[in-house]
This record gives structure tokens, sequence and C-alpha cells, in this order.
């Protein structure tokens, strides 16, 4: 088997579309993604300043995808990660960090400083960020209000 990691456009945003909702509309995430509204969170996405992003694919199947956006802070720029999303049928084998490392490794080559992301609270998607060296940020809190 082949695996092949191109970067994320435009013109290859439609398998990410099925491959996002097949993923968060299943457990854990349990969520209710739409293709209209999968595919508008993707595109904006693409069309974010400083987009950046890439695909895995295995032999020609889309098994994955990572995506973020730079941003600029007083010391430099910063990336946030937007989106990280493997198959749900082979979560757990390594496909997410090698994205993961994939993009930290392009992000160095262009001189940014630092990456961020905002995750929920425990279970899988934390503890995938902790056992690849991410750390819980003690001087930032995330706010929100129900509108």
């Amino acid at each position: 088997m082949t695996e092949t990691i191109v970067p994320f456009t435009t013109d290859n945003i439609e398998p990410c579309i099925q491959l996002y909702m097949n993923v968060f509309n299943s457990s854990p995430w349990n969520e209710a993604w739409t293709y209209e509204s999968a595919k508008e969170r993707l595109t904006d996405l693409v069309h974010t300043p400083k987009f950046l992003g890439f695909l895995l694919y295995e032999d020609n199947d889309l098994i994955g995808f990572i995506a973020g956006n730079g941003k600029q802070s007083y010391s430099g720029l910063t990336f946030y990660l937007a989106e990280l999303c493997i198959n749900s049928q082979i979560q757990g084998k390594g496909y997410g960090s090698k994205l993961l490392q994939h993009l930290e490794n392009e992000l160095k080559k262009r001189k940014i400083q630092s990456l961020y992301l905002l995750t929920a609270n425990g279970g899988l998607a934390e503890a995938f960020y902790l056992k690849n060296n991410y750390q819980i940020n003690e001087h930032r809190l995330v706010v929100k209000k129900d509108l």
C-alpha cells in the first residue's frame, strides 16, 4: 500500500466533504453535518487567509486530512489547527499522528513558531493530542455565550 500526502485545495475538497460527514456524524462525536453544512465549513476554511492543509491517501483512497490557517501575533506567525479528520475505520493506527507531523514539519519550514487548537475536554481527541506532545495551555481560557 502506498501512502501519499498532497496539498488540500479547492480542487480536492469534494471527497473531504463526504469523509468529514462520515467521521463527525458517527461516534464519539455524533454531530449532524449535512452535505451543505460540511461543504460550507470546508470551503470557508480553504478560503481563509494563510490557509494550509494536507490530504492523506492510501493507494487512491482518501483516508484523512488536516487543515487550518496562520495568524499573525505580536511575536510572529502562529497556526490555528481547525480540522483533523481520519476515517473512523482506521483511527488509532498512526495516520493522524503522521498528518500532524507532516503539518508541523511544513510549519517549521515556514518559520511558524507555534500551533494551537480547540478540542473537547477529556475523550479521544484530547488523549490524541497529549500523546503527540501537545500541552494544555494554563494561560488561556475558552469562553462562550449561547445566543
